[in-house]
């Protein structure tokens, strides 16, 4: 048998998340160059890792589907114990994936003590006493591990096949390689996050008056309605780019633009991934957790004036926070921004 590491990153479900885990997944890469590294990944979000080249393997996971029940447990054991992993990195909190690599006779298992686990764990690392960004959350375990990370930024990789659909889209909308662009993202998976439309459609309007900018309203499938809604309301023309795009796709366009303004979701951190210029509009989740990180230039933009924040409400009706962020200062950063 080769001599050579085997690590297992076992990793988190959401898009946003699994950004926040490449700076991780690259200090493990640069720690141990020739190791065999592989990534098990919710489906959903197996896109945010194809290409990484830091990642030998992208095993699914599928609960929903093959992987669901015992039975389909039982399978993705016996699938982990064929590849014979010396290493397990358990990014996940939960108690199942943990006990999964242990019953995979995966040796070492390097995870955060959460839910009652730390018997299933060999190295299980306290839980940070105070609140820190997702992005040092999982770097932790890498700490933890005798790695020292060289760099805390996100990597997203895209393909030329991705950029060439990118521009075969802008072009059928009439949209050329030498016109500038601005890519706004008005969706949010819960409605507090979101600014308002009306204010999205105001500064879009202000942006093409001003900058003679191309908008393209950009998101998921579910954003078509949100976005349809954001263009009628605006006096010049705009594409929407929600639920045509894969998420690689996505990728390439955000790097395309000269600017994307955003809500706090998956794709302003994938902005920031490629190097865009970035503005965040933050109103009931925190920008120290969840906020822009590493190398890029991006502004962060929230208003606290009247609620606790962060409070996560998922039921709040009056989204002051978000409400109370100007369409003026949102102006005057993108004004910045698009000078330099």
């Amino acid at each position: 048998m080769s001599m050579t590491k085997r690590i297992l990153v076992v990793n988190v479900n959401w898009v946003g998340d699994v950004i926040f885990s490449t700076p991780f997944i690259k200090a493990v890469r640069e720690a141990y160059p020739d190791a065999y590294i592989a990534c098990l990944i919710h489906p959903r979000c197996k896109e945010m890792l194809e290409d990484n080249p830091r990642l030998d393997e992208l095993i699914a996971y599928d609960e929903e589907g093959e992987h669901a029940g015992l039975l389909g447990k039982a399978r993705l054991v016996m699938e982990l114990r064929k590849k014979r992993f010396d290493t397990a990195f358990i990014l996940h909190r939960s108690f199942t994936k943990a006990l999964l690599t242990r019953l995979a006779g995966i040796e070492e298992r390097i995870g955060y003590a959460t839910k009652n686990r730390a018997f299933v764990l060999t190295k299980a690392v306290e839980i940070p006493d105070e609140d820190i960004h997702k992005v040092e959350y999982f770097l932790g375990l890498a700490r933890a591990a005798g790695i020292a990370p060289k760099d805390n930024s996100y990597e997203f990789f895209v393909g030329d096949k991705e950029k060439k659909a990118v521009r075969e889209f802008l072009a059928k909308s009439g949209i050329s390689e030498n016109d500038r662009l601005v890519v706004i993202c008005p969706g949010g998976n819960w409605d507090p996050k979101r600014w308002p439309k009306d204010k999205f459609a105001k500064l879009s309007d202000l942006l093409i008056e001003r900058f003679g900018v191309k908008v393209v309203i950009a998101g998921a499938k579910k954003d078509i309605n949100l976005a349809a809604d954001i263009k009628k309301r605006m006096n010049n023309p705009a594409v929407i780019a929600c639920g045509t795009t894969t998420l690689k796709e996505l990728g390439a366009l955000l790097g395309r633009a000269a600017l994307v303004i955003a809500n706090d979701t998956g794709p302003m951190h994938m902005a920031v991934a490629v190097g865009a210029k970035t503005i965040a509009l933050f109103g009931p989740t925190s920008p120290k957790l969840t906020g822009p990180y590493g190398k890029g230039e991006y502004e962060v933009i929230s208003r606290y004036e009247k609620c606790d924040i962060p409070c996560y409400d998922v039921a709040c009706k009056d989204y002051k926070c978000m409400n109370s962020i100007k369409v003026e200062e949102v102006l005057e950063a993108s004004d910045q921004m698009l000078k330099e």
